[in-house]
């Protein structure tokens, strides 16, 4: 395999695995051996179900606003702010009036998303 393979960008809706998470949401998975990055599109005021699953996820906010809601509180983000979720807790996301675009990394790679399909695929 060419090393070339192994390099991506953001903004290209061409790569990546694609997977509708929910109605508004969609995502480009990239996994790895040890790590998973997933590149979330979200609507203006779309959401996601809660969920959890045993994976580690960390997330960064690349564009918009929305809100967190994880372990039971709501915290606004920002462009540029990021967070760590541990595995097990619930958590889910909501875009702001112009929507958002949000960069997940899990660890270890989730399995569910080794391929295209619908939904969080989520332990809860």
């Amino acid at each position: 395999m060419s090393q070339a393979e192994e390099f991506h960008n953001v903004d290209d809706e061409s790569q990546g695995l694609a997977r509708e998470l929910a109605p508004g949401l969609t995502t480009r998975i990239f996994p790895g051996e040890q790590a998973m990055l997933s590149v979330v599109t979200i609507a203006p005021h779309a959401a996601g179900t809660m969920h959890s699953h045993p994976e580690e996820q960390w997330g960064m906010l690349l564009e918009g606003s929305a809100v967190r809601i994880q372990g039971g509180e709501e915290i606004a983000v920002g462009k540029g702010d990021f967070w760590r979720t541990p595995g097990g807790i619930e958590h889910t996301m909501r875009a702001g009036p112009e929507g958002c675009k949000v960069l997940d990394i899990f660890a270890p790679p989730r399995d569910a998303y080794r391929k295209a399909g619908k939904g969080f695929a989520s332990a809860t």
